[in-house]
């Protein structure tokens, strides 16, 4: 499951609130160990989620760098390569 978590620290563009949201998700769906909460629990999944997407962007927003801000489509093509090698 959290493999779709990503870095979202000092890219260019920044990390989007979507992006933050589904990393929270994902999170969330770690510790609860379930994908979709039943109806009692779905009040305090989504509470969850959005807590922690709200640490996150105050995270975010608050780190400092002295590093270039690393390109998105180049750090993609990295990843896509290293799964070639991984799974060849």
């Amino acid at each position: 499951m959290c493999r779709n978590i990503r870095t979202l620290f000092n890219f260019d563009p920044p990390a989007t609130d979507q992006e933050i949201q589904d990393a929270a998700l994902q999170f969330v769906r770690k510790l609860s160990g379930t994908t979709k909460p039943s109806k009692r629990n779905e009040a305090a999944f989504d509470r969850a989620v959005g807590s922690i997407a709200a640490c996150a962007r105050e995270l975010l927003d608050s780190l400092e760098t002295s590093q270039p801000p690393h390109n998105r489509e180049e750090e993609a093509a990295k990843a896509r390569a290293r799964t070639l090698t991984r799974f060849a």
